[in-house]
């Protein structure tokens, strides 16, 4: 499993959101996507952060409480992002899993976007390889 790595295992098609997004809009996309973390982009495709179920449910409170939707992805997102290398081998992005809450990471070559690698993806891999 060492020898594998994590670009032949990790989701080269997946949803994105810009900070302009509206959070209702992004809370649709969690629901309707079945993702758990999605990459915020800026305008040119950039990793900027990302957003999570999680990070969506203060939005979801204050919006059963008032009855109405506000805000952006902008106020809510996590600027901070850890990300796997698309040369990470699934061993060390297994133990990355193991070590921090993320249910998906964005995965990146040369720094730019390429990715996702969700908990789903590594388990089937383990499975299919052992």
């Amino acid at each position: 499993m060492a020898e594998k790595h994590v670009d032949s295992v990790m989701q080269t098609e997946f949803p994105t959101l810009r900070l302009h997004t509206p959070i209702r809009e992004a809370v649709a996309l969690f629901v309707n996507s079945g993702w758990a973390a999605v990459p915020v982009v800026d305008d040119k495709g950039a990793l900027v952060g990302i957003m999570s179920q999680k990070d969506c449910f203060r939005s979801a409170l204050n919006a059963s409480y008032y009855r109405q939707w506000s805000g952006t992805v902008a106020e809510h997102y996590s600027r901070a992002v850890d990300t796997l290398n698309v040369e990470t081998d699934l061993v060390t992005a297994a133990e990355a899993f193991i070590d921090k809450p993320f249910r998906a990471y964005p995965v990146t070559r040369h720094g730019l976007l390429v990715g996702m690698l969700n908990r789903e993806d590594l388990l089937k891999a383990f499975l299919e390889f052992g």
